[in-house]
């Protein structure tokens, strides 16, 4: 099969589909992989890396998306990208397509199959391949949830993990699932008064029995949440409906009465947000205020550590990449329910309920469009 990398451009993303770790191995499998001069180029993977491990370099996007039959990416194709998108296409990255219904609209008109990373599951019931980085991303939230306190960024002024005599920083998470967790670790490791809120007592349980004194546990209620929220200095917007735009469950209301230089991070933003008052931001640009309230809604929040997260992805992607190339899109995902369930859309048609009512398109069973 013919694979294609192209260079991500996404603002300020650095992360790339494929390592040349990931290309030797395809290529030892006798595909042809094809890789977009410079794609790796920021994160320390040269065009020679690529060459050395069997690929060809072409100078374009365009070349690539000509020669290639399977594009791996990392993040949701952009304007100028769905545009060269065919039916003969098999795009596989992340999409995010419940609250983007243009992106939605123009990977329907373009007839390409569109599987999406982060509603590929496992025999868990785990989402694999959005768990590394969502991961990075919960991590971050906490390091740019610090930063953002600072009173140079608009903040309370307030150092997460206090001082000798002076109470550390309060930090709210919503939601105890990976990304929870992550920032959790880290907002714990440096001191902070951490607060965490989820209605899956599973979860709950196995938190406390982790970190036991060191964290507060809340099953999430709207009385709950509220509290929490208005009290903290930090909140860490961290729900997920797979596939489904999240639930706006902190309030405009919430956000008003939450103190002056507060912070939240809303990690939820790839599927819309968490709060009323999120709206996607960029690296160059990342925050704003609303209510007096910092905040934070980057939507490729690990594109600002690339390296790490393109090695973190890859080794999760790999096996998926090397099944769609070896079998073929259609028996790979016909042999495999978890991959089938990457599915978003196919032949014009959107095949994942969630992101059909989202974006008001009718949704067509995935099954009926692979070949017998």
């Amino acid at each position: 099969m013919k694979i294609g990398v192209p260079r991500e451009i996404k603002n300020r993303e650095y992360r790339v589909g494929m390592t040349p770790a990931a290309v030797h191995e395809l290529c030892g499998h006798n595909h042809e992989v094809f890789v977009e001069t410079g794609a790796g180029l920021a994160i320390g993977f040269s065009d020679e890396d690529y060459r050395q491990a069997g690929a060809r370099i072409l100078e374009t996007a365009g070349e690539v998306f000509d020669t290639a039959e399977l594009i791996v990416k990392v993040k949701e194709p952009q304007a100028e990208e769905r545009a060269m998108l065919k039916p003969e296409h098999t795009l596989f990255t992340y999409l995010h397509l419940a609250p983007d219904k243009a992106q939605t609209d123009d990977l329907v008109k373009s007839g390409a199959t569109c599987i999406a990373y982060e509603t590929v599951t496992d025999h868990g019931g785990h989402l694999p391949l959005l768990a590394p980085m969502s991961e990075v991303a919960g991590r971050m939230s906490i390091q740019a949830g610090a930063h953002c306190l600072e009173k140079a960024m608009g903040g309370r002024g307030v150092l997460l993990g206090g001082v000798p005599g002076v109470s550390p920083a309060r930090v709210a998470v919503v939601g105890g699932g990976v990304v929870g967790q992550n920032a959790i670790a880290m907002a714990v490791g440096l001191g902070a008064q951490v607060t965490v809120l989820d209605r899956n007592m599973d979860v709950l349980r196995n938190l406390d029995h982790l970190y036991g004194n060191r964290i507060t546990t809340l099953f999430s209620t709207a009385q709950t949440l509220d509290q929490a929220v208005t009290e903290s200095d930090l909140v860490i917007g961290s729900v997920l409906i797979p596939g489904a735009s999240a639930p706006k469950l902190i309030t405009r209301d919430m956000i008003r009465r939450m103190p002056e230089g507060s912070v939240i991070v809303d990690v939820a933003i790839d599927q819309g947000g968490c709060a009323e008052t999120s709206r996607a931001t960029t690296h160059d640009d990342p925050t704003y205020i609303v209510d007096g309230v910092v905040h934070y809604c980057v939507a490729n929040m690990p594109g600002a550590v690339a390296r790490t997260s393109t090695l973190a992805l890859n080794n999760v992607t790999l096996p998926f990449v090397a099944a769609l190339a070896n079998k073929g899109p259609d028996r790979a995902m016909k042999e495999d329910q978890h991959l089938r369930a990457g599915l978003n859309v196919a032949a014009g048609k959107v095949t994942y309920r969630e992101v059909a009512e989202a974006t008001g398109h009718p949704y067509t069973n995935p099954e009926s469009l692979l070949g017998s």
